[in-house]
Order: C-alpha cells, then sequence, then structure tokens
C-alpha cells in the first residue's frame, strides 16, 4: 500500500493535481497503448462556486459519468484522465453548478498542459503534422487553437489607433480573398475579415464598436486605389483623409510600362526578353540586363519614353513636399500628350486620385510594411493547409503575423 500510494504520489506531482484531488486509481491498457489515471476528491472537501466565485461551497451531488481528458503521455502511453464531477450548491447565489478543475478549461476534452504543447507545436508545423504527431483529429486541435487565438485578440490594444493601413490577401484559388486592417503605429494586425469589398469597412466599424473606440479616432487610411475600399471608407470614416499607397501607384506605372513594351515588341524584336530591365530599378539590374539596356536606351523607342515617365514620377516622391503637387501637374500633362494609349490612361486614373496619391508627403504612410505581413500571411497557408476554413486562415494570421502569445491562464 504504501509503495502504491508513493507511485500515486508520482502521479500527482507530475501531473499537477491539486488539492482536494488526488489520484485513487490507475489502468494501464497495454494492448491500446493507453495509461488510464483516476481522480477523486478527498471526503468534505468544499470548492468555490463556479457561478459568483464564493468560497466554502458543498458538494451537493456528482454526474453519473466520468468526465475524461486527454493529457500529456506518459513514456510511451497516451495519458487520460478520468474523474467524477461534483456539482455544489452556493449559499450566497443559490445556483448549484459543477465544479471547475485547476487542470482543464471547463467543457475542454484536453488537460491544459496537453493544449499548451499542441500550441507550440503548431506555432512551427502544419495543423495536419501536429495532429498525426499527437493522435488527435485535427477539427479538435484547430478547437483548441482558436480558443486561445481569440483570447488573445481580445487583448489587442487599439485604444490609441489613428492611422490604419489595409490591404486584402487571396484565402485559396477561385478569387477568396481576406483584408488586413493594420495599426501603422504598432505594425500589428488588428483585424482580419473574409471579402475584399465595401462591407469589410463596415466589418470593420464593429470591431471598433465592440472595442469601444469611436470612428472620429481614426484620421489616416492607405489602400490601394480599389473603389469599394474608397466607398466604404468615405462611408463609414468621412472624417477620415486616405493615403493612395506609393507601391500600389508604382505598381500600376510598371503595368502601363509594360503594356507599352508588349505592343511595341511585334515591331521591334530587339525588346524581346527585356521585360524586367525595364520593370526593375537600375542599381537592381544585373550585368546582364545593364548591357541589354544600354543597347536599348538610345534607340528611339515608345518603351523607352514610357520607361522615362516611370522613373520621373517615381523622382517624385523623393522632392519636396513643397513642390509635389506642381511636379505631379507637369508630369501628367507630360503623360497625357505623350500619344502612348497605356499611359494616358495610367495618367488620367491618376488624375482622378491626386489628392491621396500627394497626401503621401503629409502622412508618409504606405502598405510597405503589409509586404512583410504578407510573407507571414503565406507562413499561415502552409500551417493550415488542408484545412483552410476562413475562420482557421484568420486565427492562424492572427497568432504568426503578431506573434500571440497564446500560452496563458484560461
Amino acid at each position: 500500500m504504501k509503495n502504491l500510494q508513493e507511485k500515486y504520489n508520482v502521479f500527482e506531482a507530475a501531473l499537477e493535481i491539486p488539492e482536494p484531488w488526488y489520484v485513487f486509481h490507475h489502468e494501464l491498457a497495454k494492448e491500446e497503448n493507453t495509461l488510464h489515471i483516476y481522480l477523486e476528491y478527498r471526503s468534505g472537501a468544499e470548492f468555490s462556486c463556479p457561478n459568483c466565485g464564493a468560497s466554502g461551497c458543498k458538494v451537493h451531488d456528482i454526474q453519473d459519468q466520468d468526465r475524461t481528458w486527454r493529457h500529456l503521455d506518459f513514456w510511451q502511453y497516451q495519458t487520460l484522465l478520468h474523474a467524477r464531477m461534483p456539482r455544489v450548491k452556493c449559499e450566497s447565489c443559490g445556483k448549484i453548478r459543477t465544479v471547475k478543475v485547476d487542470w482543464a478549461r471547463p467543457k475542454a476534452g484536453f488537460s491544459l498542459l496537453f493544449e499548451y504543447h499542441v500550441l507550440s507545436l503548431m506555432a512551427e508545423m502544419p495543423v495536419a503534422a501536429v495532429a498525426r504527431k499527437v493522435g488527435e483529429h485535427d477539427t479538435r486541435l484547430w478547437r483548441v487553437f482558436k480558443h486561445y487565438v481569440n483570447k488573445a485578440v481580445e487583448k489587442i490594444d487599439v485604444f490609441n489607433l489613428k492611422g490604419v493601413a489595409m490591404d486584402e490577401t487571396s484565402r485559396t484559388k477561385g478569387h477568396q480573398y481576406v483584408t488586413l486592417f493594420v495599426d501603422t503605429e504598432t505594425k500589428q494586425v488588428i483585424f482580419v475579415t473574409t471579402g475584399k469589398g465595401a462591407d469589410v469597412l463596415q466589418e470593420f466599424c464593429q470591431f471598433l464598436d465592440h472595442k469601444g473606440v469611436s470612428r472620429s479616432q481614426i484620421k489616416d487610411f492607405c489602400c490601394d486605389m480599389s473603389p469599394s475600399f474608397i466607398s466604404g471608407i468615405e462611408e463609414n470614416f468621412p472624417e477620415a483623409s486616405i493615403t493612395f499607397d506609393k507601391f500600389h501607384v508604382m505598381k500600376m506605372v510598371n503595368e502601363a510600362l509594360d503594356k507599352v513594351r508588349r505592343e511595341e515588341q511585334a515591331t521591334q524584336p530587339k525588346l524581346k526578353n527585356s521585360r524586367y530591365i525595364w520593370l526593375k530599378n537600375q542599381e537592381n539590374l544585373t550585368e546582364k540586363q545593364k548591357t541589354k539596356y544600354a543597347k536599348l536606351k538610345d534607340m528611339d523607342l515608345a518603351t523607352g519614353r514610357a520607361y522615362r515617365m516611370k522613373l520621373s514620377l517615381q523622382n517624385m516622391f523623393t522632392r519636396s513636399p513643397i513642390i509635389s503637387e506642381m511636379y505631379f501637374e507637369e508630369w501628367y500633362s507630360w503623360a497625357i500628350r505623350s500619344q502612348l494609349e497605356p499611359m494616358i490612361k495610367l495618367a488620367q486614373s491618376l488624375k482622378k486620385h491626386k489628392d491621396g496619391i500627394l497626401r503621401w508627403f503629409e502622412t508618409k504612410m504606405t502598405n510597405g510594411l503589409l509586404e512583410g505581413v504578407n510573407s507571414l500571411v503565406q507562413a499561415a497557408k502552409r500551417k493550415a493547409r488542408g484545412y483552410r476554413s476562413p475562420e482557421n486562415f484568420i486565427a492562424m494570421i492572427y497568432a504568426t503575423v503578431n506573434k500571440l502569445d497564446l500560452i496563458m491562464e484560461s
């Protein structure tokens, strides 16, 4: 009996089972590779009320069936904890409730230590691989993961939020998107939702309402020239200004430039295989590309003219804010008279959005930080692969991008 009690004391210490609970029995089912450990509470034990927290509640009755929790493995054996759960009647609130245990969350099928182990694995491995490693169904692991992510997301602080960068990213093939909202000051993802239309701004408003943050507190948005983003911001945040991402502006310029090159290539064979010469910055060209550019630049090419327009507009962002509007208007006049249809259409589009483009000189806001975020989003995709429901993908984005500390008290 003494040796048996010593063995149970070891189990209790390893399991971190607190008083008044103790290990009273165990069974080793070798054929199932499973260790069953049975817990009981001491006679006369008193508990805290699960409803109001009052202490000293006596046991009212006991549930007929055992509750079971998956725990960390003991040696090579999968370990299950079993306990019949008492209910207490509280003298303070008059409620009869099942007690809470220290080793697991209410209604959870895993112990806290097992959940923490799973979370540490999910931070490094795809969920399917974690499920195989621990021998559990992936849907159960996702529920655990999302529980802790949601608790961590609730703690995201937006009290001082003033500027927001927003962008969409593809979730799966078939034009399925999620939109991310990032605090430009803290560089933290504060909200993620499905879709990429004007409706995402309404959902962002609901998020702010939930956090108790006034919409009027948001002074600046940074985004691309998506009409739905623009209309959503103007409708829901009429007091906020929009800064159009300068990297998106230059992406539009590169797209127009490449259209000019492709049209001209039909009559100028030397332009073949030169696409990246015109799209790259000069300092990023390889030696071979520099040689080819040196041969092309002195030719009277429409592509060359479009390229010089690109460099000129790119140079605008290095100039003084005082001359930015005059600089833009001169560039617009040049482009509109260029007789290059792609550049003319580009200039007309940029003219419509001139205020938001020039707003950059005041805010210096860009979605450049979202480029780094996007690489982490791709990592989140890999971790969620095979089970990429919108909710799972969003949870993985929060955890991966914000590096949330998911190991916390439940």
